[in-house]
């Protein structure tokens, strides 16, 4: 491994990419200190401490994923979440809408087109997203905003809107001229850039006796256990074996080769975490702007995490998102389709519908346990908060997007060592992606 550490310097545009991505990361992380003008930070930090820690409500799950920012109440306080949550409305057009599903068969053409859009609507979302939370932090925070009025207003949607521009062309920088993927890299850093702060304050409760050092010990053989668990389910695949037949077009015999088609066991990702963490937090998130209301009250008190209610509903949406999205993204159909157009075909299944019915029972089979497992990650802060009274959050959306992204990040160094004929992270450079 140190050898392979070692060798990525030896390699100029790689050491080149690597630093690059280090000083745009920097940039990001310097960004997030400069606050928005007019804003009390303390007590804006003193309202989302608790929810910043465990996901309480909808602003506390949202200050998870741009990394404390909104907490700092900084000029990155919308992070990248409105790049985001664009192109995972516009991927799921895709699937609906003819026009956008047109342009995803165009090519490079189509994606340029597809990225436009997602750049006009990552504006608007930034927009609305800013409107919301500068009336929150005039009306849902008190003390928050010491002078508050439409000059404040406007001031700080443009603030926030503008950030959000700027930490997507430093994504787009990193995509074009660093390693890995850029979006994924400033959620990655905005994340795991908690976690060092968490680790002392563990130590500082060791030390002063709130908790104890077997316990402490037992917590981190848990976070290794759980963070090798969730490597093992994101790279999961179940290969459907494949048989292209021979074909003769002029002089040249085209086919005849055996391949698979690799099905994730977590096509999803994380999606279905964030989409059922945003449904069941939205009433506990409107429940701080009716305090009075006993009604409200009493819905959050059955909609809190930990809560019987809550955590059946939890991992039953997460389930079912984890159907959905599976079933917008892969269409049997249409790989079917491709195959019997290419003359291929899946041995003891006909071509056509019996293939399509084929992989989709394999995709049935398989989204289960993955939902399942991830759902058992998406409950893990809880359990840790409780049984071990760990000071930061750890589990859930935040270590599955840690992951995804490490090994999506290693396995382009990977490339570049083998393909330079050094050798990688792992024996003969076998060390595979997200994505085929």
């Amino acid at each position: 491994m140190l050898d392979s550490i070692s060798n990525i310097f030896k390699i100029p545009d790689l050491k080149k990419k690597i630093l690059f991505t280090s000083l745009i990361l920097i940039i990001y992380r310097l960004g997030s200190f400069i606050p928005i003008p007019g804003v009390n930070t303390q007590a804006l930090e003193q309202f989302l401490g608790s929810a910043s820690s465990s996901g309480g409500n909808l602003f506390g799950m949202f200050d998870l994923f741009v990394g404390g920012n909104l907490g700092r109440a900084s000029v990155f306080a919308l992070g990248i979440m409105p790049y985001i949550t664009t192109s995972i409305v516009i991927q799921l057009l895709g699937g609906v809408i003819p026009f956008f599903e047109r342009l995803k068969k165009e090519g490079a053409e189509g994606q340029k087109k597809i990225a436009q859009y997602t750049r006009y609507g990552t504006v608007f979302v930034a927009a609305f997203n800013a409107v919301g939370i500068t009336v929150f932090l005039q009306s849902g925070v008190e003390g928050a905003v010491p002078n508050p009025g439409p000059l404040f207003m406007l001031t700080s949607i443009i603030t926030m809107v503008t950030g959000v521009m700027f930490i997507m062309w430093l994504g787009e920088q990193i995509t074009e001229h660093g390693i890995g993927n850029g979006i994924s890299l400033i959620i990655f850093a905005g994340i795991i850039a908690r976690y060092p702060m968490g680790f002392v304050q563990m130590y500082q409760m060791i030390s002063a006796g709130a908790m104890s050092i077997f316990m402490g010990v037992a917590v981190i053989i848990v976070m290794i256990g759980v963070t090798a668990s969730v490597v093992l389910v994101t790279e999961g695949v179940r290969k459907i074996p494949v048989q292209y037949a021979k074909r003769i077009v002029g002089r040249k015999v085209y086919g005849g080769q055996s391949t698979h088609i690799p099905l994730k066991v977590n096509t999803a990702g994380v999606i279905p975490i964030i989409f059922a963490q945003a449904i069941l937090m939205f009433p506990r998130t409107l429940a701080t702007f009716f305090k009075d209301n006993d009604f409200m009250n009493a819905l959050v008190g059955f909609l809190s995490p930990g809560a019987f209610l809550y955590t059946v509903l939890y991992v039953g949406l997460i389930v079912f998102f984890a159907y959905f999205y599976t079933a917008m993204v892969l269409n049997p159909i249409e790989m079917a389709e491709n195959m019997k157009k290419y003359g291929g075909f899946i041995p003891g299944r006909k071509p056509g519908k019996k293939t399509s019915d084929y992989i989709n029972s394999v995709l049935v089979r398989i989204t289960l346990p993955g939902a399942i497992f991830f759902a058992f990650v998406a409950v893990l802060p809880e359990f840790m908060s409780k049984w071990a009274n760990l000071p930061f959050y750890f589990g859930g959306t935040g270590l599955i997007i840690i992951v995804g992204v490490a090994l999506d990040t290693l396995q382009q160094i990977e490339s570049h060592l083998v393909m330079r004929h050094y050798e990688g992270f792992m024996k003969k450079g076998k060390l595979r992606g997200r994505r085929r």
